[in-house]
C-alpha cells in the first residue's frame, strides 16, 4: 500500500520578514513584483496542512537569521517568534554563525524545532554542538532528516564565525547517519543542506542512500527537481519569495512518484493576521528606516554572477569615501533588489546589513591578480567542493579579461587599471569592505576609516549629480 507525503521548503530567507521587490527575468526584461512575507507563507503552510492533514513536513535550510536590519541589529533574536510560529520541523545554518557558534547555540535553544549540523564539530573534543539528525513522523512514515551546515563557514568567512568549531564537507557524515537512521527504522532519508547546488549534486553521487535532498545557499529557483540516482534535489530561490512543494508517493520505503511546484509567495496569498502581528513586532527595531535618502534611475540588484549594479553603486560609494580609484567587496548573493525610484535607509541596510567600516590597503598588481585568480577558482572550480565563494568578487576601477575554461591560476589573460595595464610590480591604494573584500594576509598599510559602508552610501546619495557619470569607473570581468 502506498502513502502520500508532502514536503515544504523555505531556504535562504536572509531576514526578509515582509513582502519586498524580487527580480524576475522575463522575455521583456527584469520585473520586480512584491513577493515573500512570513504572513503569506504561514497562510500557504496552513493551507497545505489542511489539504494534507498529518502528511506535511516543513523545513528551513538556513541563512535565516541574518541579512536585514531587523535580523542583524538584534543578532537574529527578533526573528525567533515569527519563525517559531511557522511550525517548522528542522533547519540548518550558515550566516547564523555571524555572531559566533556560541550565539548559534543560544538561538537554537530558543527554537521550537531542531537546528541540525552533522558536519560541525567542537575543536576541543570533536563533539557536535548541534544534533546531526532527527526522525520526523508524518503520514505513518519515519523520515530520517540529516542536516548539513555551510561547509565554508571556517574556510572563507571571518574567523569569529567558526571560533572553536570546524566544518567538514559532509558526505562521510551523511553516509554514517543514513545507515544509523535506517537501522532505527527510517523509511526515507532526507538531507537538509546548505552546501550549494553543485556541492549537493556531488553529495548525492557520493552518498547514494539519500531519497530527498533539500538544497540551499546558491539561490537557485529550480522549476523541476534534479534527479541524481534515486535522489530528488530541489532548491527554492531566496528571501522567502518562493516556497518549494514536493508531493511524494511512497511504497515499501521507496519514492515511486513525485510532483513538484515552485510556488511564488505573491498577493494571491492573504496574510495570516497572527503572523502579521508577529512580523510587525519584529520590524519595530527598523521602524525609522523608511526615510528617503535618494533616488535611483536604474534597478539595483545582485542577480548576476560576474558583476551587478547594486555592487557597482556600493563600490562607487566605498571608493569615494576611501579616496581611491579601485575598490573591492564580496560577491554576496543576498539583498532584495531596489527598483528605479526612491531609495530608503532600509534599502541601504539590505545592500550591506553588517555595515562594516570602509578600509584602505596597499596592494601590488601581483597581489590583485593572485586575489582575483583565487576568487575565480572559488567561484567556478571544476570540483564542486572547491567552489567556496558566492558570486565573483566585486571590484571597481579594474578590467580583467578571463578565460573561464582555463585551469586554476591561468584564467586571467590580461588586466588593466583605468586606461593603463595593471603592473604586477606597482603598488595601488585600494578601498574595500570586509575581509572577504580583501583578505587580511594581503597588502600593507591596512586601516579602517572613520566611516561605515552605509554612511558612505548615504553620502553618495546626497550628491544630486551622482547619476551623471558617477558609475563610469565600474569594474568589468570580460569573458574572452
Amino acid at each position: 500500500m502506498s502513502t502520500n507525503l508532502t514536503l515544504l521548503q523555505l531556504n535562504d530567507l536572509h531576514g526578509y520578514l515582509a513582502p519586498h521587490p524580487e527580480l524576475i527575468w522575463t522575455p521583456d526584461g527584469p520585473e520586480f513584483p512584491r513577493l515573500g512575507g512570513l504572513a503569506r507563507i504561514k497562510t500557504l503552510f496552513d493551507r497545505v496542512r489542511k489539504e494534507c492533514p498529518g502528511s506535511v513536513l516543513a523545513f528551513d535550510n538556513g541563512d535565516t537569521f541574518h541579512g536585514t536590519h531587523a535580523a542583524v541589529s538584534t543578532k537574529g533574536e527578533a526573528l525567533l517568534p515569527p519563525m517559531n510560529a511557522l511550525g517548522l520541523n528542522a533547519m540548518t545554518a550558515h550566516w547564523e554563525f555571524a555572531w559566533g557558534p556560541k550565539h548559534v547555540e543560544q538561538l537554537a535553544q530558543r527554537l521550537d524545532h531542531p537546528l541540525l549540523a552533522a558536519n560541525c564539530y567542537r575543536m576541543s573534543d570533536d563533539s557536535r554542538p548541534f544534533p546531526a539528525a532527527v526522525i520526523c513522523e508524518a503520514a505513518g512514515l519515519r523520515i530520517g532528516v540529516i542536516g548539513l551546515a555551510a561547509t565554508i563557514i571556517d574556510k572563507t568567512m571571518p574567523p569569529h564565525f567558526s571560533e572553536g568549531v570546524r566544518f567538514t564537507d559532509g558526505p562521510e557524515e551523511v553516509r554514517e547517519e543514513a545507515t544509523r537512521l535506517r537501522a532505527e527504522g527510517a523509511d526515507l532519508i532526507l538531507v537538509l543542506s546548505h552546501l550549494g547546488l553543485p556541492q549537493d549534486l556531488k553529495l548525492a553521487q557520493d552518498a547514494p542512500d539519500i531519497d530527498i535532498l533539500l538544497s540551499a545557499h546558491t539561490h537557485n529557483r529550480l522549476m523541476v527537481p534534479v534527479t541524481v540516482g534515486k535522489t530528488l534535489v530541489i532548491q527554492s530561490g531566496c528571501h522567502g519569495s518562493f516556497i518549494g512543494r514536493l508531493d511524494l508517493t511512497v511504497k515499501d520505503g521507496r519514492v515511486i512518484d513525485s510532483r513538484h511546484a515552485l510556488i511564488p509567495v505573491d498577493d494571491t496569498l492573504e496574510e495570516d493576521p497572527e503572523m502579521a502581528a508577529l512580523v510587525d513586532q519584529a520590524l519595530q527595531v527598523s521602524a525609522d528606516l523608511d526615510r528617503i535618502v535618494g533616488e535611483t534611475p536604474m534597478a539595483l540588484h545582485r542577480a548576476t554572477c560576474l558583476d551587478a549594479p547594486m555592487d557597482d553603486l556600493l563600490l562607487a560609494a566605498v571608493a569615494r569615501a576611501a579616496g581611491t580609484d579601485i575598490a573591492f567587496s564580496n560577491g554576496w548573493r543576498y539583498g532584495a533588489p531596489v527598483p528605479p525610484g526612491p531609495v530608503t535607509a532600509e534599502h541601504l541596510w539590505n545592500i550591506v546589513p553588517a555595515d562594516p567600516p570602509v578600509s584602505t590597503v596597499e596592494l601590488t598588481g601581483a597581489e590583485i591578480l593572485q586575489m582575483m585568480e583565487e576568487n575565480i577558482e572559488r567561484t567556478f572550480s571544476c570540483d564542486p567542493f572547491g567552489q567556496r565563494g558566492g558570486y565573483v568578487k566585486r571590484f571597481r576601477g579594474l578590467t580583467f579579461r578571463v578565460k573561464l575554461e582555463n585551469p586554476k591560476g591561468l584564467r586571467i589573460q590580461g588586466a588593466s587599471c583605468g586606461d593603463a595595464p595593471l603592473e604586477p610590480g606597482q603598488t595601488y591604494k585600494v578601498g574595500f569592505i570586509t575581509a572577504q573584500g580583501v583578505p587580511p594576509q594581503l597588502g600593507k598599510g591596512r586601516r579602517d576609516l572613520n566611516i561605515t559602508a552605509i554612511a558612505a552610501l548615504e553620502k553618495w546619495f546626497s550628491d544630486p549629480g551622482w547619476t551623471n557619470g558617477g558609475l563610469m569607473n565600474v569594474g568589468r570581468l570580460i569573458l574572452v
